[in-house]
């Protein structure tokens, strides 16, 4: 089941899964020269072809290429009314990640 696992992560997550596929929640900050932040408030470099940001809020789909890259396969639109609280989506990443929850959020073997 493993090698099927799409873990969402923060900025900070991402060093020590490089190759693996993960989820992005992030806020596009521009378009021109694209520019992400993290829940975390980390900055991420999205390596993009095909793939719509025209949201504010949207979660990114990829593989990672190294601490601060993403290669996006697809990205999901998380915008609603008003602002999404990203304080509140990290809280939840890092409590994934917590050893109390190893039954209901699955890891990579090596993390």
């Amino acid at each position: 089941m493993n090698e099927h696992i799409s873990m969402r992560v923060n900025s900070a997550r991402l060093s020590g899964i490089k190759g693996r596929t993960v989820r992005l929640p992030c806020k596009v900050l521009r378009m021109t020269l694209p520019s992400f932040e993290a829940s975390d408030g980390g900055q991420v470099e999205i390596q993009r072809k095909n793939v719509d940001m025209t949201a504010t809020y949207v979660e990114v789909i990829g593989n990672v290429v190294d601490a601060s890259t993403i290669k996006a396969m697809a990205t999901l639109p998380l915008d609603s009314e008003g602002e999404l609280d990203m304080q509140l989506v990290n809280d939840v990443i890092e409590l994934t990640f917590e050893s109390r929850f190893d039954k209901l959020f699955p890891r990579y073997k090596d993390t």
